[in-house]
């Protein structure tokens, strides 16, 4: 699914901020990220790198963030990388995302200047995905 629509400027300016932001100092490719959640709140993440490259993901980061607020649904995740080429969730942050969207959540990838490059449901990105139903139901006594 792509769009041309323009992403809004305080989106923007949140998303340039917490990629500035960003550890990367072995890929140097930093990136941030935004997600809403379904309340509205928005939760920015950054990528952190270590020396054992076993580094966090800006969207792991923000939806972790969300996920320790106590809010469990994802509206809308924002990414933006360093350059003009499209930063796409990897495989991992994929599987996060799938974790916490509903089939309406969209993903915006956007340019290194915040212009939308393309737009995605989560389908697109993990089709025929691994999910929560795929589990034997079980009682959780947490809640």
């Amino acid at each position: 699914m792509s769009e041309t629509t323009d992403i809004d400027a305080t989106i923007v300016a949140e998303l340039i901020a917490v990629r500035d932001r960003a550890y990367a100092p072995y890929s140097r490719h930093p990136v941030g990220a935004l997600v809403e959640s379904e309340s509205g709140r928005r939760y920015p993440g950054a990528n952190v790198e270590v020396a054992h490259y076993k580094g966090l993901c800006a969207e792991a980061s923000a939806i972790a963030a969300m996920a320790s607020a106590g809010e469990r649904q994802l509206r809308h995740v924002y990414v933006i990388g360093p350059g003009a080429h499209l930063c796409t969730p990897c495989g991992d942050c994929r599987q996060r995302i799938r974790e916490f969207a509903t089939p309406d959540t969209l993903i915006h990838v956007v340019d290194a200047q915040g212009r939308l490059l393309k737009r995605y449901r989560i389908e697109q990105l993990l089709p025929d995905a691994f999910g929560p139903e795929n589990l034997p139901r079980q009682e959780n006594p947490l809640r």
